[in-house]
């Protein structure tokens, strides 16, 4: 993992500077969006707050027991070294979830509600958080300008891959938050966009296999769409039957956010290289 430098004798590595940022950018993104939707920003910076801590222990979890659990079975101690990497996106995501359920049921939150207002922010953190990720893409069979040279070998920079997916999926969130037929539909777009972003990338990288050339990653990201799929049809006609039409208001994109979500693509991607 790349240091950046280091206070005393604690490290400050680059994936924790961009999952900070990212996580800050998501939470403004998310927090606007609360706010527009007329929603108690109070309550969903707790929910935002505690559902972020419950991701990151799922993210860890995930990791160990789907792609290197023989290792930390003999190796217990390293569980706790975060730093040095291990981190699933899918295992946090599907964490959150989980705990943001358990969490809007026992506050009194219309969950589909604070999701839809919370999906934008969710894949932009996880764009910049993406930014600064070590886990690089596996050797290219014909060298592109753009790979990137580690350990002699021209790698595909997997990272950059998923961050431009991952805003290209934000400026459609973005624009469609206007335009739902149902409260939920947003955060179901969400999850099967980025599920599918993820099956993408996993072309390039290299994971435990399922069946050639599907890995683990694959798998996952083929149960969270289907699940995603018949939940939002689950979703929308009960929707419909108790006649919940969503709040929907007329948003936007300015040219100037058209911009600034250009801007962080460049920006991170000459951060990228410029450390690689």
């Amino acid at each position: 993992m790349k240091e950046l430098f280091k206070i005393g004798h604690f490290g400050i590595y680059i994936f924790g500077v961009t999952i900070v940022a990212g996580m800050l950018a998501g939470l403004l993104i998310m927090m606007r969006e609360a706010k527009r939707k007329g929603m108690d920003k109070n309550k969903m910076l707790d929910l935002a707050t505690y559902t972020i801590i419950v991701s990151i222990i799922g993210a860890r979890a995930y990791y160990i027991l789907a792609f290197d659990f023989p290792y930390y079975l003999k190796n217990p101690i390293e569980i706790f070294y975060i730093r040095n990497g291990g981190l699933s996106i899918q295992g946090g995501l599907i964490a959150g979830v989980l705990f943001a359920l358990w969490y809007t049921k026992k506050n009194k939150i219309f969950f589909w509600k604070a999701a839809d207002a919370f999906a934008p922010g969710i894949i932009m953190g996880q764009a910049i958080g993406r930014i600064g990720c070590d886990v690089f893409g596996i050797p290219m069979e014909r060298i592109y300008p753009w790979g990137v040279k580690i350990n002699n070998q021209i790698l595909h920079p997997v990272q950059i891959y998923e961050m431009l997916l991952n805003l290209i999926l934000f400026t459609y969130l973005w624009r469609s938050r206007g335009k739902l037929k149902y409260n939920g539909e947003l955060f179901i777009k969400y999850i099967m966009g980025f599920s599918m972003n993820r099956a993408i990338v996993e072309f390039f990288r290299s994971n435990p296999m399922v069946i050639q050339p599907f890995t683990i990653a694959h798998v996952t990201s083929l149960f969270i769409i289907i699940a995603a799929f018949l939940g939002g049809r689950s979703i929308r006609e009960k929707q419909r039957v108790a006649n919940e039409i969503p709040s929907n208001d007329y948003v936007k994109v300015s040219i100037f956010e058209y911009m600034l979500i250009f801007g962080i693509g460049a920006v991170g991607t000459l951060i990228y290289y410029s450390l690689y």
